[in-house]
C-alpha cells in the first residue's frame, strides 16, 4: 500500500479562484490548534509561503489574525506603557503615537510594515509642515487664521530631536510586538537615525547667580528661596515645587528629596521622585536653611490673612491661598525674574548645570557631585564635570604650557 503523500498537519496547495491558496495546521498564541492559509497567483509563490509558513509553525506559535499598526499601538499604550512607565513618559510616547506614527502609518497591517515603509515616513516627518498635517491653523477662529489655512504655508516643521523621539517610539512598539511573537523582526530597528547634537544653555557664572538672587531677595520674591534651591542644591523644578514641610528639618540643617510635582494631561501629579537615585538627603547650607525660615514665616503670615480660605496642603510652595504653584507658572516666573535681575535668560533646568558648574569651579570630587545631584550614573555627572568654565580651562593650559619653557 502505497505512503501517505502528506504527514498529518502539514497541509496542502489548491486552486483557488484565480491562483493558489494552501494552509498549514498551526498552534496560536492561546494554544488552540488552527488552519492558517497563504495565497498567490502561481502554484511556486504559493509553495514558497507554504514553505516558509512551515518554519514559523514549527518554531512557535503563530498568530493567524493581525491587527493595524494603530490597533496595535493602542494595546501597546494601554497595556504596557501606562502600566509601567511614569506618567510623564506615557504622555510622551501617546503624544508621538497621536501625532506622528498613527496619521501616517496607522492603517498598516502590522505585519505588512517595512523598512522602507519607515524610513519613507520619517523622511515625510522631517520635511511635512504640521500646521498643514495637523490642521492646527484651521483650528482657530476663522479671523486668527494667518498660514496654513490661508494658503500661506508657514513651513512649521519638526525638530531632528522630534523626528529621532518619534522613530524611538515606533521602534519600542515594535521591540514589544516582537516580543509578543507578533513580528519576527522589528523594521524600525534596522534604520539608522542620527542622534542630533543637544542644544544646551551656557550655565551662569559665579556673578550672574549673584546678581539673579540679589534681585530676587530685595523685591520679595515669594520664589526666592526656590530659586536659592534650585541653584544651590541642584534641584528639579519638579522636586522644588513638590517639596513638603515634612521633608524639610530646619534644626537639623536637612532637606529629603523623595516628591515632585508635574502637570501631565491636564492634571496635576503630586508624585515620587523621577528614579531611585532622585531621592536623598541633602544637607543645607546657610543660605538655603536661611531662605527656607524666610519663606515659612511668609507662608504663615499668607494663612492668617486669608483665613478660612487657605488650602493646607503641607506644600513649601504655594500660592496666597495655599494652593500649588503651577509649573507653567514657575517657568514664566523664572524669565520674568531673569529680566528683572539683568542676567542672561536661561531655562530651568539650565541651573542644574550652573549649580554643576559651581561645584567643579569649587573643586568638588565627581563622586560628591554625583551625591548632590543623585544622578543615577556616574558617566553623566563626568559628562558635566568634563565641561568646566572656559576660565579653568585657560588657567590649566597655561599651567600646561609652563611646562615646557
Amino acid at each position: 500500500m502505497p505512503g501517505r503523500a502528506r504527514a498529518n498537519g502539514e497541509g496542502s496547495i489548491f486552486p483557488y479562484r484565480n491562483g493558489f491558496a494552501a494552509y498549514v495546521w498551526v498552534t496560536k498564541p492561546d494554544g488552540k490548534r488552527t488552519r492558517k492559509y497563504v495565497y498567490g497567483q502561481t502554484r511556486e509563490a504559493v509553495h514558497d509561503k507554504w514553505i516558509r509558513l512551515h518554519q514559523q509553525a514549527k518554531a512557535g506559535p503563530v498568530v493567524t489574525r493581525l491587527p493595524t499598526l494603530a490597533g496595535y499601538l493602542d494595546s501597546w499604550l494601554r497595556d504596557v506603557v501606562e502600566p509601567n512607565l511614569a506618567p510623564a513618559t506615557a504622555a510622551n510616547y501617546d503624544m508621538f503615537v497621536r501625532l506622528y506614527i498613527t496619521p501616517e502609518l496607522g492603517s498598516r497591517r502590522l505585519d505588512k510594515l517595512s523598512v522602507r515603509d519607515v524610513q519613507t515616513w520619517l523622511n515625510q516627518l522631517r520635511s511635512a509642515c504640521q500646521y498643514c498635517l495637523q490642521g492646527k491653523d484651521a483650528a482657530r477662529p476663522e479671523g486668527k487664521r494667518k498660514c496654513c489655512a490661508a494658503d500661506r504655508c508657514c513651513k512649521r516643521t519638526v525638530s531632528d530631536r522630534t523626528a529621532r523621539d518619534a522613530w524611538t517610539t515606533l521602534r519600542a512598539a515594535l521591540n514589544n510586538a516582537v516580543r509578543d511573537e507578533l513580528l519576527t523582526r522589528n523594521p524600525a530597528a534596522l534604520l539608522r537615525v542620527a542622534k542630533p547634537r543637544p542644544r544646551t544653555d551656557k550655565p551662569w557664572s559665579v556673578d550672574e547667580v549673584r546678581q539673579f538672587l540679589e534681585s530676587a531677595r530685595a523685591d520679595g520674591d515669594p520664589l526666592y528661596a526656590a530659586y536659592v534651591l534650585i541653584l544651590v542644591l541642584g534641584l528639579r523644578r519638579g522636586e522644588v515645587l513638590g517639596l513638603r514641610w515634612e521633608d524639610v528639618n530646619l534644626t537639623a540643617n536637612e532637606l529629603s528629596v523623595t516628591y515632585q510635582l508635574q502637570r501631565i494631561r491636564r492634571q496635576l501629579l503630586h508624585r515620587e521622585t523621577k528614579t531611585e537615585a532622585s531621592d536623598a538627603t541633602l544637607p543645607l547650607p546657610a543660605i538655603c536653611t536661611a531662605a527656607l525660615q524666610s519663606r515659612q514665616e511668609d507662608q504663615k503670615r499668607h494663612q492668617e490673612h486669608v483665613g478660612r480660605a487657605w488650602q493646607d496642603n503641607g506644600l513649601v510652595f504655594t500660592t496666597r491661598l495655599g494652593t500649588p504653584v503651577e509649573p507653567r507658572n514657575f517657568h514664566r516666573e523664572f524669565k520674568t525674574r531673569c529680566r528683572k535681575a539683568g542676567v542672561r535668560e536661561i531655562s530651568v533646568h539650565t541651573t542644574r548645570r550652573t549649580c554643576a558648574t559651581l561645584l567643579v569651579a569649587l573643586d568638588v570630587h565627581p563622586r560628591v557631585m554625583m551625591r548632590i545631584l543623585r544622578h543615577s550614573q556616574i558617566a553623566v555627572t563626568m559628562n558635566i564635570y568634563a565641561q568646566v568654565a572656559s576660565e579653568a580651562t585657560e588657567t590649566a593650559l597655561t599651567r600646561l604650557g609652563d611646562q615646557f619653557l
